[in-house]
């Protein structure tokens, strides 16, 4: 409370004060306006007397009352205002901490599609390492089945052979108990293998 608040309800309470005080004086004054010459006011030594009364329960007043009041107000003032200072400080803190929640959450935000980026990009990492293992190992299993083929087809032509060469002795074996010529027999014979190269 600023001095100027401080003086205007001084000189009010003492406003109030004086007219709370002296009109009762005055009612009892134009009450007894009988004595000495009829006037409202009549100064005779009781009206100085309560003047002088007033003057140190004024006094008396302001020092009791006055003085004790005027501090309480200026300590309440005090305490509302440290309450509103407090108050704004605790809004502030609340600010600064939602800020900082906000801050918090947008991190989180960004470290979290980050990982998800992270493990979406492993995660087709993976599955082309794995399409190209999938790949090579058909590949091999392929290439294992042609070579087993290929083994099979020359063992089977080597096996077709020997049965040849077999069957065409055996032919050839008649023929020379046949008493073929010689030449007839060479012939076969020839004739026999060429067969079986082909």
């Amino acid at each position: 409370m600023c001095q100027r608040e401080r003086d205007l309800i001084a000189t009010v309470a003492r406003a109030v004060v004086s007219v709370m005080l002296f009109a009762p004086a005055l009612v009892w004054a134009a009450s007894e306006g009988g004595h000495e010459g009829g006037g409202l006011i009549s100064l005779d030594k009781s009206l100085i007397v309560q003047g002088i009364n007033f003057v140190i329960l004024l006094f008396i007043l302001q020092r009791l009352l006055y003085r004790p009041f005027l501090a309480k107000m200026a300590e309440r003032t005090q305490a509302i205002q440290k309450s509103l200072d407090e108050a704004q400080a605790a809004r502030a803190q609340a600010t600064r901490q939602q800020e900082e929640n906000e801050a918090r959450l947008r991190t989180a935000h960004a470290e979290a599609a980050a990982i998800r980026a992270q493990a979406l990009k492993e995660a087709a990492e993976e599955q082309r390492r794995l399409v190209e293992a999938a790949r090579a190992e058909s590949q091999r299993l392929v290439e294992s089945a042609k070579a087993q083929m290929d083994a099979d087809v020359r063992r089977a032509r080597e096996e077709l052979r020997r049965e040849v060469a077999d069957i065409a002795t055996a032919v050839a074996e008649k023929l020379v108990r046949r008493s073929l010529r010689d030449e007839d027999h060479r012939r076969i014979v020839a004739e026999a293998i060429s067969k079986v190269g082909n």
